[in-house]
């Protein structure tokens, strides 16, 4: 089968190469899954390179424990293992496959049953693929941490992602005012998707224009954490996602400390996959939210996409076919 691979760390671009290599079978409690679609992640970024060095603790320490990157999938099930239970062959399933491992960019995978959910009818599998991650961290920050309400300000800094597009429609289901950071580059798409107000972050920065917001759900954390609290209301609750890995551990320290003092509230989020995506599903069937794609592109430019996520420059999800 087709995948991409990498035997050390790197830029993208330099150790990422498209090659033949055996199709897996599935054990015991494991699914074979014919994969249609996958997407591309800030976890793909940071596994290829290698970086933060925080990675390779986890991942392979002088080389990737993973050879085949990739988190997000959509795709079909070809085989099974003896003890699954939830799946048969022929189902449509996706998900955020990260608590299992990785391997996703590439035309079949085994992973555990429970990696995986069936993909409602509605959804094409380039639509599904967009969804699992992206989406989950948008309801997690906003509605399971933040605990939005209606007429609330919001403040999205990397509002263009796929986390920021799924963030703006799930504001928008509150009526809330929301406010979009991110490159010029993204600005026009960011309007005509519904933000009541955008920022190009090398010209502004929100943190100092005087605005307060009742959440910020932040994609970069490359501000320092006292601006955040600077930018907050009373009562106001900040959410980062990732980004700086040193602004993370900042915000880790100070969210421990702050509430001693004030009513603000600083969080990371840390992502339960696949949780919310029920509600997601039930929202896109009613046609309330949709996923901003970047793409389709063929699995051979996937060493091209990982660096042009890592540049910031996609608009949406990015999201590879398998055959396009």
């Amino acid at each position: 089968m087709k995948a991409i691979v990498f035997e050390k760390y790197g830029l993208p671009e330099k150790v990422l190469i498209c090659k033949e290599v055996a199709k897996p079978i599935p054990k015991e409690n494991k699914v074979l899954i014919k994969i249609q679609a996958t997407a591309v992640n800030d976890y793909d970024w940071s596994l290829v390179r290698g970086k933060p060095y925080l990675f390779r603790l986890m991942y392979g320490l002088s080389k990737p424990k993973y050879r085949i990157p990739g988190m997000e999938l959509s795709g079909t099930v070809e085989d099974i293992g003896s003890n699954v239970q939830k799946l048969k062959v022929g189902d449509e399933v996706f998900g955020d496959i990260s608590k299992y491992g990785f391997g996703t960019f590439a035309e079949y995978i085994s992973i555990n049953e429970n990696a995986v959910i069936k993909k409602p009818n509605e959804l094409s599998f380039e639509a599904a693929v967009a969804i699992p991650h992206a989406s989950t961290l948008a309801i997690q920050a906003l509605r399971d941490i933040g605990e939005i309400k209606e007429g609330q300000k919001i403040l999205i800094n990397g509002g263009g992602g796929g986390v920021g597009t799924i963030g703006l429609q799930v504001a928008k289901l509150n009526n809330c005012e929301v406010t979009g950071v991110d490159s010029r580059e993204k600005l026009d798409l960011m309007t005509s998707l519904g933000f009541d107000h955008v920022i190009d972050y090398k010209k502004v920065n929100f943190t100092k224009t005087g605005e307060q917001y009742d959440i910020i759900l932040d994609c970069k954390t490359n501000k320092s954490t006292f601006s955040y609290l600077r930018a907050l209301k009373l009562n106001g609750k900040y959410v980062t996602i990732g980004g700086n890995l040193f602004n993370l551990i900042r915000v880790l320290f100070w969210g421990k400390l702050v509430p001693i003092f004030s009513t603000k509230k600083l969080q990371i989020l840390s992502l339960k996959p696949n949780e919310g995506l029920d509600y997601i599903c039930e929202l896109l069937k009613q046609n309330k939210i949709k996923p901003e794609i970047d793409g389709p592109y063929p699995i051979e430019d996937t060493p091209r996409l990982i660096q042009y996520f890592g540049d910031g420059k996609h608009k949406g999800k990015i999201v590879i076919k398998m055959s396009v």
